[in-house]
């Protein structure tokens, strides 16, 4: 049996566009307020205008401590509760490690990991004292199974299901659900330099998947009844040649 998210409070990072956006509007479609947060305030503006009156924005920069430490207070104001928290926000870099740049690994290491903790850190306490709700994270099938053209990041999401089933495990008595959505490859900004001929042949194989595809997803794992928790979910591309 399927529950509505009608009355929730829902907080989706990264979500100004790709699947965060996806999300988001999939959250106000089932009936939940939704946060929007990321660092770009124009863009999460423009979001909420397309969402309406369901969608607020928060712009916080998560690989800013204090920027974070901002995030909860300003959902609370705005809608008193918070029921989801989705840690989707994250960057990719692929490619042979000898020829990796160490300084964009930092960058990304510390947006899909350091960020992550940090902002569910944030809002544990609200949830804890609330005894409910809801951490879903945004993974990757990196995440469980090693891709060897993609060392860094894989070990980033890596290391984001090890924080999964760890903190699922500590905060389940306080009636808290933590899982994992962990797609393969997906058609967001992530891959916007690949050339139109390459993504179209890509889209037409079955080797991408929409945002929206993730979003589905996503909202399956949180209309689950709630002794009832999704802590992985994979979803793969269905070649068409398969």
């Amino acid at each position: 049996m399927a529950f509505s998210l009608s009355g929730r409070v829902a907080a989706v990072t990264g979500a100004a566009s790709g699947i965060g956006f996806a999300c988001a509007r999939a959250m106000v479609e089932q009936g939940a307020r939704v946060a929007l947060v990321d660092r770009n305030a124009e863009a999460l503006n423009a979001a909420c205008d397309t969402l309406g009156e369901q969608a607020f924005p928060v712009a916080v920069d998560l690989c800013d401590a204090p920027s974070i430490d901002t995030m909860l207070p300003r959902i609370l104001d705005r809608a008193g509760q918070l029921d989801v928290f989705h840690a989707n926000a994250g960057s990719y870099i692929g490619g042979v490690v000898a020829e990796g740049d160490p300084d964009q690994w930092d960058r990304m290491l510390n947006l899909n990991i350091n960020a992550a903790f940090r902002s569910v850190r944030a809002v544990l306490p609200h949830m804890i004292g609330r005894g409910t709700g809801d951490i879903i994270f945004t993974s990757s099938i990196a995440g469980l199974v090693p891709v060897v053209w993609e060392p860094v990041y894989t070990a980033s999401k890596h290391a984001i299901q090890a924080f999964v089933h760890t903190l699922r495990r500590q905060v389940a008595p306080q009636g808290i659900r933590v899982g994992a959505v962990a797609p393969g490859p997906v058609r967001t900004a992530l891959i916007s330099d690949w050339p139109d001929q390459k993504l179209q042949d890509a889209l037409a194989a079955g080797d991408l998947m929409e945002p929206e595809e993730v979003a589905d997803a996503v909202i399956f794992m949180l209309t689950r009844p709630r002794n009832v928790t999704i802590r992985d979910l994979v979803i793969l591309p269905q070649r068409n040649d398969l």
